[in-house]
């Protein structure tokens, strides 16, 4: 890279004379976190996730599943 020839001017670079644009992009703030807990242990084949209040959770299991909703499901 001895006779390599390296200009800059703003966001615009150039090698030999060859033009690029260089973009540098810095990480925001973050969010507030996604604070729930997940108990899928007891998941089954087609199992839909919901909510248990009582012990603040997302569920995966047997309670809830397609083939529950569709036959006879309570909508």
């Amino acid at each position: 890279m001895a006779n390599t020839k390296i200009t800059t001017t703003k966001n615009i670079v150039k090698v030999n004379g060859e033009t690029r644009v260089v973009t540098v992009k810095t990480q925001g703030p973050q969010g507030p976190a996604f604070n729930i807990s997940l108990n899928s242990q007891d998941k089954v084949n087609n199992s839909i996730m919901y909510y248990e209040a009582s012990s603040d959770t997302l569920k995966l299991d047997s309670t809830r599943t397609v083939e529950n909703l569709v036959d006879g499901g309570n909508f």
